[in-house]
């Protein structure tokens, strides 16, 4: 049995979406138990109508929630020992829950669950981590916005957690790794990104495989399993990304409806259009994964639908199946024990 916590509150639709995301992620793994934090009257109708899945789950109820527009330091202080948000990431601090699902304030989960959960004794910063369609299947993408800013220590950090949620969602034993740069020459780029791909390629880690510098067009390419960068470029891809999805989006409705001729071509046309649409689909890959704590969170697109909230349910749970902690736990010792042998080599010598 696996038991996540819920706040049921996060999103910009609160318990419509996250109490039917999870009566959908209820019947694809039965072994999920859930515990639900939130406001008594916005939640308790809506649990009624899954009688299934409130008999078999928990209902606490909390004085209030966390605002999609609160700024995280208001957050954390009006929330904390009170919201849904607080409750549902103490839940995985107090071992009540293995891990905590939220599609809440992402400003505010973050600092909700730093100063809750702490970060793991082997980790430097945070990450969150998000999985990214590519035409080659999925990769892994981070930071995406957790911090901003990098040292080579932190970027290689970053690596190694990246790697090991591959590993816990894919079941791959050395996920490939890049670092993203404006060029694939080892020449080129800030020295912080230099220095860690000289660590990584020179330490040589188990758990992944690093294949060097990748550009921002190798992310949608699918080149490596996971592609690391700080927060403030990971968050500027992501974005960019997301527009130009609506952007093709829209400038291919408008086609299509330009004339009877496109408008027959489009139906002609609808089952590949259909394909399309469900392969950049975010909610289909919906669920970031807030890495370097001591515990499992997972943020939710706060606009997802039932399905999509489902999603983040589902790496929510594997990422507790798989053992996801133990095994970055494992990885970061493995690093920061090997760095000092790569500290003492005269021509590799690191300065942070």
């Amino acid at each position: 049995m696996i038991r996540i916590s819920v706040d049921a509150m996060g999103g910009d639709f609160g318990p419509e979406i996250t109490i039917a995301g999870a009566a959908i992620a209820q019947k694809r793994f039965p072994e999920i138990r859930f515990i639900f934090y939130g406001v008594a009257s916005a939640v308790e109708p809506v649990l009624k109508r899954y009688p299934e899945l409130g008999s078999s789950s928990t209902f606490i109820a909390t004085e209030t929630y966390t605002r999609m527009d609160e700024k995280p330091s208001q957050a954390l202080r009006n929330g904390r020992g009170k919201s849904s948000m607080w409750a549902a990431i103490e839940a995985v601090k107090k071992g009540e829950a293995d891990a905590c699902v939220s599609a809440g304030n992402t400003g505010a989960l973050m600092a909700m669950s730093y100063f809750c959960l702490r970060m793991m004794e082997e980790a430097d910063r945070p990450g969150i981590a998000g999985v990214w369609p590519t035409l080659r299947g999925e990769s892994i993408v981070l930071d995406i916005g957790a911090t901003i800013g990098a040292s080579s220590d932190q970027l290689v950090d970053l690596a190694v957690m990246g790697a090991g949620m591959f590993r816990a969602l894919y079941n791959v034993k050395r996920p490939t790794v890049g670092l993203l740069n404006i060029g694939v020459e080892e020449v080129k780029g800030l020295d912080e990104i230099k220095q860690a791909g000289m660590m990584l390629r020179e330490i040589g880690l188990d758990g992944l495989e690093y294949k060097g510098f990748v550009e921002g067009n190798d992310i949608g390419k699918g080149t490596v399993d996971v592609v690391v960068t700080e927060g403030f470029s990971g968050n500027i891809a992501l974005k960019a990304a997301e527009g130009t999805a609506r952007q093709m989006a829209k400038i291919l409705r408008e086609a299509m409806s330009s004339s009877l001729l496109t408008k027959i071509g489009y139906l002609l046309s609808i089952s590949a259009f259909r394909k399309l649409k469900q392969k950049m689909d975010p909610g289909r890959v919906n669920g970031g994964v807030l890495l370097g704590l001591n515990g499992v969170v997972i943020k939710s697109h706060g606009g997802t639908d039932a399905d999509g909230f489902a999603s983040a349910l589902r790496v929510g749970y594997e990422m507790v199946n798989n053992k996801l902690l133990e095994k970055i736990a494992a990885d970061l010792r493995h690093f920061h024990d090997k760095k000092p042998e790569l500290l003492d080599h005269g021509d590799h010598t690191v300065h942070d």
